[in-house]
């Protein structure tokens, strides 16, 4: 069967990320790690595609639950993001995000995508050639609207779309508590001590061999299934419920049989693809949730209200599993899943991830949040969350268009770089200088910018331990160095990464580039430049250590 798939302009021409490293500025800690020692966020600021990509080497397969948020391509112009790509520019821009999502997610994991008509169905196609046709599970309808807008052209919109899609297709949804008005349809017309209880249809549409039966009621009245249908149960079973009775023969005794199913007995509700506005909220509500927490301020146009994604993180997740969200505009994502005890990870590039996401998850952190979902949920405040923000670019041109080592970066932060870009986990040895890096087994990595020597190269020979070996990363080695020691290679910085990325590109995001006149959103410029190798601005002034890390939170 042939396969087929969307295509458009650009579709192959897919970017060569470089994967970066994190820095953390520890100075906008808010709370403290847990009783494991571990953080409960991670909040990064910078361009979403470089950030997943300096998510994969740690958090591959770990990512229980991703939901996002992002520019729906519609046109219109947001204060925090140019809402309006051509239409194959983001169609290009949003497959690379979600092939790295994707990457992300475990196996018992699912992603959930909110958008609207524009690029809805493009969309599904998208998702269904990255994350498989079976692996698709519904189509969410959200009543995002109070009211109707009159001054629409053609119709106004009531209604979003999220798209559920998981990573393998036996996920299962968790159901959701009952509701009143779910329990509201049982009654108890005949006094049954078992309480309420819902008349249940007694037939079935499918041939069962005990099913072909009459039987006689309270009253003398014999009852058959109409033509085609059978009877959902056997005979005797029939007549062992009614003496238990859980058959229901109606008030006169002369109806058709009902089983009895009671309210006590039933489990709680599958999710159904409808969400109304007065069960997750809508627009207004939203809104008003920005209001109070940035004291009347509502300049995010399309914020999701706190019962949306706390249904969404209910049905998807446990406390503790791993939350993402890499458009995380306002940070309600984050907000939620902090106050659900569940662990996130939320990625934004605009300067609001200083403006509104910190000081929005601090108030949540210290219990001073008090609206949204804090009340159902009894929020009183804890945990903590970490800020970092994405590494500049490895590798720069000098003066005269050569690739060089990017003055920036020291010698930890050089090392954990090199060690990202050879597939090891940064972790030096309290002992031994010389092991910067590990990878698979006993395999060991160092990034240095000496020109190593023979003397050099046999100091660390006599180290190594059998069965170990070593990949030692430099400007420039001996010819002697080369062919050494069958356990140590050698190679050449920046030569060995030329050709593995586009360097120095700060921005993949979703914006586009303003008119004449227009003032740059405030994602437009670099992420946050680093000035100094060993020092990192800090929002208010202040400078704080750098820490690199390959996203070791938890």
């Amino acid at each position: 069967m042939q396969r087929l798939e969307l295509t458009w302009i650009g579709k192959d021409q897919e970017p060569r990320l470089e994967p970066r490293i994190l820095l953390e500025n520890p100075e906008l800690r808010s709370g403290r790690p847990g009783p494991d020692g571990n953080w409960q966020g991670m909040l990064i600021h910078g361009d979403n595609l470089l950030a997943l990509k300096a998510l994969e080497a740690e958090f591959t397969g770990k990512i229980k639950c991703i939901y996002i948020d992002p520019p729906y391509n519609t046109g219109s112009a947001f204060e925090h993001y140019d809402d309006g790509i051509e239409h194959s520019l983001w169609l290009s821009l949003i497959r690379d995000r979600l092939k790295i999502l994707r990457n992300l997610l475990a196996d018992d994991g699912s992603i959930w995508i909110s958008i609207d008509d524009n690029e809805c169905h493009y969309l599904k196609v998208v998702c269904d050639e990255v994350f498989g046709r079976g692996n698709f599970v519904a189509s969410i309808i959200w009543e995002k609207a109070d009211s109707p807008r009159n001054s629409a052209r053609q119709f106004s919109t009531d209604h979003d779309y999220i798209l559920v899609y998981s990573r393998c297709p036996d996920w299962q949804p968790a159901k959701l508590p009952r509701t009143e008005e779910a329990n509201s349809i049982y009654s108890n017309p005949d006094d049954d001590e078992r309480g309420p209880w819902l008349p249940g249809d007694p037939y079935a549409n499918k041939p069962y061999s005990k099913g072909l039966y009459t039987i006689e009621g309270p009253t003398g009245r014999k009852f058959s299934p109409p033509p085609g249908r059978y009877w959902r149960i056997s005979e005797e079973k029939l007549r062992e419920l009614d003496n238990d009775d859980r058959i229901w023969w109606g008030t006169k005794g002369d109806a058709r049989p009902s089983i009895k199913r009671y309210l006590t007995e039933v489990s709680d509700l599958v999710p159904r693809t409808l969400w109304r506005k007065d069960d997750v909220g809508s627009n207004r509500t939203s809104k008003n949730e920005m209001r109070i927490l940035f004291a009347g301020e509502t300049s995010f146009d399309t914020p999701k209200p706190e019962l949306l994604v706390h249904r969404i993180l209910h049905i998807a997740t446990n406390p503790n599993d791993l939350v993402l969200d890499s458009f995380l505009g306002s940070g309600t994502t984050a907000a939620v899943a902090h106050k659900m005890g569940r662990r996130w990870i939320g990625i934004e590039l605009g300067e609001h991830a200083y403006t509104h996401c910190v000081p929005r998850l601090q108030k949540v952190v210290r219990g001073e949040d008090q609206g949204g979902i804090s009340k159902a949920v009894g929020w009183r405040g804890s945990g903590g969350f970490r800020v970092f923000a994405l590494a500049p670019t490895l590798l720069r041109e000098d003066r005269f268009g050569q690739l060089v080592i990017n003055p920036d970066y020291n010698a930890p932060m050089l090392a954990a770089a090199v060690c990202r870009h050879e597939g090891f986990r940064y972790e030096p040895d309290p002992l031994l200088w010389w092991k910067q890096g590990r990878g698979a087994g006993r395999d060991y990595l160092l990034a240095t910018t000496q020109h190593v020597t023979r003397p050099l190269l046999d100091a660390i020979r006599e180290d190594l331990l059998e069965g170990e070996t070593l990949l030692i990363c430099c400007r420039a080695f001996d010819k002697a160095c080369a062919s050494a020691y069958p356990d140590i290679t050698l190679r050449k910085i920046p030569n060995m990464l030329f050709s593995r990325c586009e360097w120095g590109r700060d921005d993949y995001s979703l914006h586009i580039v303003p008119q004449p006149g227009e003032e740059l959103a405030a994602g437009d410029t670099p992420a946050w430049p680093v000035p100094e190798p060993e020092e990192m601005p800090h929002k208010s002034g202040k400078k704080a250590t750098l820490n690199p890390s390959q996203g070791e939170l938890f």
